[in-house]
């Protein structure tokens, strides 16, 4: 009972969320990084739904996987139909998967009102699916689409169509909150009850979000029994998203005691997160428990305080334990302690009554009376006070650059920038086209770095804000720009301050640049 199964739907319930699209690549490499973290199970794809998942699961095949079974997902057999002559059912053998997961209904109204099929036909669906998929040597694992609700409402036939599955040979079945509606005291006592009336099978628990609960419904059904947690990395799925397995499998190893990953796996569960984020093409949490920036970051100067002589004062687990950092963040609250213990990550041997420490503290003062804000571009921060101890040479040397904007424009790539940089004494004059003056700028001076440090190409922008500072002076005003940075390990913030917004948005671009190269030196040398 401590051995819990993680069941990873991120490819195929997770390519369901707003904005979200897999290729074929993308999910092969998702496919990868879940194996190497350790789940049980990836749920990749709906091989009867699109040509999609057909190529992909053709193309998985040649995979080796050291910790996960791939899963191919599909539904019931139709109505009237038999199963053996239903082509999605098909599909789902010529996947190749060793197990398969169907879903069905155990919610009377949509049997009536979705099927518009008798309870009886419902019923005989779920077990000739079942005993067909067993017969062909699959493990099968039922999903009982809409469980609780339809608990709910007819708790008799909703058990019945457990039965059908049940009686057929199903390995798994899994309880889905389909809706997301479910309360933890409901879902734990009619999870408590499934598990009852089927000992020594599994009992799985599949929850949607809607009410901001599946991760507590989750752990609930954990609690009453089950032993397989489906869900997603990073909560992400249809409407609200699926179960955040992010915070879920931490939550159970951390709190309760059990066994989700292969032994020192945990480690790699915000890599993990960053990474699919990173290859799903959206912004990474970083407020999420855990795997979130600023899900060990603190502010205040009475935390800052406490946390430095004992960090279980305002940490509940250590950062390590997921592979996450503490971070210690720049602001008026924070006090001097805290910009001296920042100031010691680049020079251990400062102390407050050292000059350096003092023209830090000034030059710091003066670049906020400018409108810069530390706490929002700590990357930022570290460069001005590498740049004041020495510790910083730069990686290039810009020359001149030109910016045209043409309106109006007949095209969409509407500006174009002109740089001349200088690396190492070797000059680089490039141009480059950009939806606006700013995303030329970004453009052409990745062009021109890229033969000398070809990692430039692993950075992408991923936001970009403009705040006008003094707005009594019109279009004259001073503006700070904040521009956020990522490549597959990581993001990070840097800013620039002008009345020009073409160079504050240079400062902010340089220092992201700036940054990601002194990490990547640092990490080789």
């Amino acid at each position: 009972m401590d051995q819990v199964h993680i069941y990873d739907s991120t490819l195929r319930d997770g390519a369901q969320a707003q904005g979200i699209s897999y290729s074929v690549e993308d999910k092969i490499k998702i496919v990868e990084r879940l194996d190497a973290l350790g789940v049980a199970f990836i749920e990749a794809g709906n091989p009867g739904s699109n040509p999609k998942d057909l190529e992909f699961f053709g193309r998985v095949r040649g995979l080796t996987l050291k910790h996960s079974r791939l899963i191919a997902f599909g539904s019931t057999r139709k109505v009237g139909v038999r199963v053996e002559d239903d082509d999605k059912v098909r599909s789902l053998l010529d996947a190749g998967t060793d197990a398969i997961a169907i879903f069905g209904k155990s919610w009377d109204y949509q049997v009536s009102h979705i099927l518009h099929t008798t309870l009886a036909e419902n019923l005989a669906m779920i077990s000739d699916t079942v005993r067909y998929l067993k017969a062909h040597g699959k493990e099968v694992v039922y999903d009982a689409e809409h469980f609780f609700d339809g608990y709910r409402a007819n708790p008799g036939y909703a058990m019945e169509s457990l039965d059908a599955a049940a009686l057929a040979g199903a390995d798994c079945i899994c309880l889905c909150d389909t809706n997301g509606g479910s309360f933890p005291d409901f879902l734990g006592e009619v999870t408590k009850a499934v598990v009852a009336r089927y000992p020594g099978r599994t009992i799985g628990i599949h929850c949607h979000n809607d009410c901001e609960m599946a991760v507590a419904n989750s752990v609930v059904a954990v609690q009453a029994g089950a032993t397989q947690v489906q869900g997603t990395i990073n909560g992400i799925g249809e409407r609200c998203g699926n179960a955040n397995l992010c915070a879920i499998i931490p939550n159970l190893e951390l709190k309760l005691g059990k066994t989700c990953l292969p032994p020192n796996s945990l480690i790699h569960l915000t890599s993990t997160a960053r990474y699919v984020s990173d290859v799903a093409n959206i912004p990474h949490n970083e407020k999420a428990a855990y795997v979130g920036n600023d899900a060990f970051a603190h502010k205040g100067g009475m935390h800052i305080d406490a946390v430095k002589k004992n960090p279980i004062s305002y940490e509940h687990v250590a950062p390590e334990l997921v592979g996450n950092s503490r971070s210690i963040l720049m602001s008026e609250v924070a006090g001097r302690s805290m910009l001296l213990e920042r100031i010691r990550l680049i020079d251990p041997a400062l102390n407050k009554d050292s000059a350096q420490t003092y023209l830090i503290a000034d030059r710091l003062k003066e670049l906020e009376h400018e409108g810069y804000q530390f706490e929002s571009a700590e990357s930022s921060f570290e460069l001005v006070v590498r740049k004041i101890l020495g510790k910083h040479q730069p990686f290039f040397e810009l020359r001149e650059f030109k910016v045209i904007v043409n309106e109006p424009s007949n095209k969409v790539l509407n500006s174009s920038a002109i740089i001349k940089i200088a690396v190492n004494g070797q000059e680089e004059l490039t141009a480059a086209e950009g939806y606006g003056p700013v995303n030329a700028l970004d453009n052409g001076i990745r062009k021109a770095l890229e033969r000398f440090y070809p990692t430039i190409r692993e950075m992408r922008l991923i936001d970009y804000k403009v705040r006008v500072l003094d707005s009594g002076q019109a279009s004259a005003a001073k503006v700070r720009v904040l521009i956020e940075s990522a490549d597959h390990e990581t993001q990070w913030a840097t800013m620039g301050v002008s009345t020009d917004i073409i160079e504050a948005s240079w400062l902010a671009l340089v220092d992201s640049i700036e940054y990601k190269l002194m990490r990547d030196q640092a990490r080789v040398g």
